[in-house]
């Protein structure tokens, strides 16, 4: 990714303000998965918060190309689609009575590993850089 501006000159701002929103709504999302009944990747793959992030993040990727931006869209969307590439190993898990208990491990590791993606995206964000993979 040679080619990906660092500094954040010539991005505009309304294009940053829309990785913002998109890492506040998954943020909200994660808030819900604390606040009721459901897992926090639950809340995260299936809310409509997060939801509308991701189509978010489809439509405006394009906009990004080039820009450090481009690389928190990528984030943003391996993070919603490996989450739920997660649920759906616990899910399979889970129908059985031995994986139940692996299912739960698998739901809270993937909630845990979704807050700090959320986080640690959002934080760089602020910085104007660009996320390391």
């Amino acid at each position: 990714m040679a080619n990906v501006e660092v500094a954040g000159e010539g991005v505009s701002s309304s294009l940053v303000t829309t990785g913002q929103v998109i890492y506040a709504l998954h943020a909200l999302s994660i808030l819900i998965g604390l606040t009721s009944a459901v897992t926090i990747v639950g809340a995260f793959v299936f809310g409509v918060p997060s939801i509308v992030a991701v189509i978010m993040n489809y439509i405006y990727r394009a906009s990004a190309r080039g820009t450090f931006l481009e690389s928190h869209f990528r984030w943003q969307i391996r993070t919603f689609w490996f989450a739920l590439l997660w649920i759906v190993i616990a899910g399979m898990l889970f129908v059985t009575l031995i994986g139940i208990p692996v299912a739960w491990i698998i739901f809270i590791g993937a909630g845990v590993w979704v807050f700090y993606r959320v986080a640690a995206g959002w934080l760089t964000l602020q910085n104007r850089k660009p996320m390391a993979f």
